[in-house]
């Protein structure tokens, strides 16, 4: 051993033993070995080894996931007949949403707060810190949702819990916000990954989604935990489970108009899908019942949803791959349908309405207690929908059309119009189905219905209520910044006050031995009545002429703007722009003087923002 190594292995034991004797948290062993990783490691070389741990505890979670749900869909539909599957389907969904919504009452103490709006709230609200609770809770409040037949993805839920993972991991290790937000994003892409087995699209999701507004320029610990998550799911999960489509037709550049149009249809499917999911929201939310008897309400609508249409069961992906390797005809056999016949026609009509109330039956999982996502719901249904289409072109005389691109690219153009991130579907479905010569068919779908989402509503309705009150981070970096700042926290309260009805000579005293420009003059309940700038009494006090003027009703001026102590940081900003004023007074909603702000204060505190936050 050289003296190089010995070095390195007594710095060890003395950080051991200094950390273990020091440290007011007791530590695990391999926490110790990180801890001193941290210390003799760049920051860079720590990042990349945070994100391979995180990368692959991320993905075990997402593995553990996937492989349990799909373990309990494959006994209920390949080892039980149709017959003895209606009671399944007629028991299951209700008892997932139940019980989901009683685990989180009773174990999760009613923190029920689940998707991707909450993980942009902490990055924008709460410095990148996740409840470690998050770190376990999706999984098994989607796993009871789902497992039993909750029409919802798991993907969000993976998601939530890798960005749990990556938050806690920072924190453990003490590392700054843009290193905590980075790991953050690098779990999320990591669970993306090993639900898809696709890396790139893991990190696009983080990009388009998680990052957006949020300024650095480190991205391996993305790299290396995206390809952590999907080797970990390519090497433990079996091939069945993965999400992953073999047949496709060569591309080609004839059927670009079944593609335009695709677009266009999936563009209006997706606000359809939107509108649905608001509905039901609203809905559920304006029920004077407890949240045991909306589960219960919920569960019992899905129920004979998943009867009369057993593809709403679960996930949906069994379907999709069915339909993609020509076994639609099982399909059918396995519902209601097979009494009628397989038709041509009955095959439109059954896959046209499940393709209506997979975004009834996602919505109503959601929002009546059940967990999951919109990711396989956006993707069964938009696979669905080019499955429809394609079989009317066929019905109508067209030649050449491609069935199974249709139903694949139609799977990348409901996701991009629905969750309003196109790299992240084309990544995806191209990765899934190994269909890069597909990019072009990928593209103008996902580009046409992306646009059309965006021209019904900027903004992802989904998250345009944070958006507006400033909770979460846009595309416009000042305004995110500027939303991390908090009025309580600018109000300088060291100030001079006097009453209305003070005299001359009092409001003299207070001018002789205060410090401040500015005094507030208030009534006899603390109420603001107006301001008297100390550059408006100058001229009266050394001019003993105007001496007789120097009183409260002369000097006061009613400020033509106040602050509420509710107001939010961009409206004060525009206060400021529009008064052009350099202080202004805080007011509660009471009336009650709170103090003021000035400019100078917004300004340094933003300046102290931009250097932590910029890369």
């Amino acid at each position: 051993m050289n003296k190089s190594n010995i070095k390195r292995a007594f710095g060890y034991l003395k950080f051991r033993r200094n950390f273990i004797r020091y440290s007011l948290n007791k530590a695990r062993s391999y926490e110790i070995v990180l801890f001193w990783l941290k210390s003799v490691l760049t920051r860079s070389q720590f990042l990349i080894l945070s994100g391979i741990l995180v990368g692959i505890t991320c993905g075990l979670a997402g593995v553990i996931l996937k492989s349990l749900v799909h373990y309990i869909h494959y006994v209920i539909t390949y080892k039980v007949y149709f017959e003895q599957q209606v009671f399944f389907y007629i028991l299951f969904p209700f008892l997932g949403i139940v019980i989901t919504t009683l685990v989180v009452i009773f174990i999760f103490k009613g923190q029920d707060k689940k998707g991707i709006p909450v993980i942009l709230y902490e990055i924008a609200q709460n410095s990148s810190v996740v409840s470690s609770v998050k770190m376990y809770s999706q999984i098994v409040q989607s796993a009871i949702t789902v497992g039993l037949g909750g029409s919802a993805g798991l993907e969000s839920p993976i998601a939530v819990t890798g960005a749990a993972i990556g938050s806690n991991f920072a924190q453990t290790y003490k590392l700054d916000y843009r290193e905590r937000t980075l790991l953050l994003a690098a779990g999320a892409t990591a669970g993306i990954a090993s639900a898809f087995n696709a890396p790139i699209a893991g990190m696009m999701f983080a990009f388009e989604i998680l990052l957006v507004g949020v300024v650095f320029s480190d991205f391996i610990p993305l790299v290396v935990a995206a390809v952590c998550g999907s080797l970990i799911s390519k090497i433990l999960l079996q091939e069945n489970v993965l999400f992953q489509f073999k047949t496709r037709n060569p591309f080609d550049y004839h059927n670009i108009p079944f593609y335009l149009i695709l677009g266009v249809l999936c563009g209006l499917y997706a606000r359809y899908f939107v509108l649905i999911a608001k509905y039901i929201d609203e809905f559920f939310h304006g029920l004077k019942l407890t949240r045991i008897r909306k589960a219960m309400l919920g569960g019992a609508i899905l129920s004979v949803l998943c009867v009369l249409y057993p593809p709403l069961f679960g996930e949906g992906y069994d379907t999709i791959k069915a339909i993609t390797n020509g076994q639609m005809q099982s399909v059918i056999e396995n519902s209601l349908f097979r009494f009628i016949g397989y038709r041509e026609w009955v095959v439109v009509v059954f896959v046209a309405l499940i393709c209506l109330l997979k975004a009834f039956s996602a919505s109503i999982t959601i929002f009546s207690g059940g967990n999951g996502g919109n990711f396989a719901p956006s993707l069964f249904a938009g696979g669905s929908l080019g499955y429809v289409f394609a079989l009317i072109c066929v019905q109508v005389g067209a030649t050449d059309v491609p069935i199974n691109n249709l139903v694949i690219v139609g799977m990348a153009g409901v996701m991009s119009g629905v969750l309003y991130a196109p790299l992240t579907a084309i990544f995806l479905i191209a990765e899934s189905t190994s269909g890069y010569d597909l990019f072009i068919p990928l593209m103008i779908v996902s580009v046409i219905s992306y646009l059309m989402a965006k021209w019904f509503s900027p903004i992802s309705p989904d998250l345009r209520k944070l958006a507006e009150q400033g909770k979460i981070f846009t595309r416009e970096h000042d305004r995110n910044l500027l939303s991390l700042l908090h009025i309580l926290d600018l109000i300088d309260k060291d100030i001079q006050t006097v009453s209305q009805y003070a005299t001359r000579e009092e409001l003299a005293e207070l001018v002789r031995v205060g410090r401040r420009n500015m005094i507030s003059v208030v009534d006899e309940d603390k109420n603001l009545v107006g301001t008297i700038s100390l550059d408006d009494i100058r001229p009266l006090l050394f001019n003993p002429q105007l001496y007789d003027m120097l009183t409260i009703s002369n000097l006061m001026k009613v400020p033509s703007v106040v602050i509420s102590d509710f107001d939010s940081i961009v409206s004060v900003v525009k206060k400021f722009d529009e008064t052009g004023a350099w202080n202004l007074p805080v007011v509660k909603v009471s009336g009650e003087f709170v103090g003021f702000i000035s400019k100078s204060a917004i300004l340094n505190s933003y300046r102290q923002l931009l250097r932590a936050h910029s890369g």
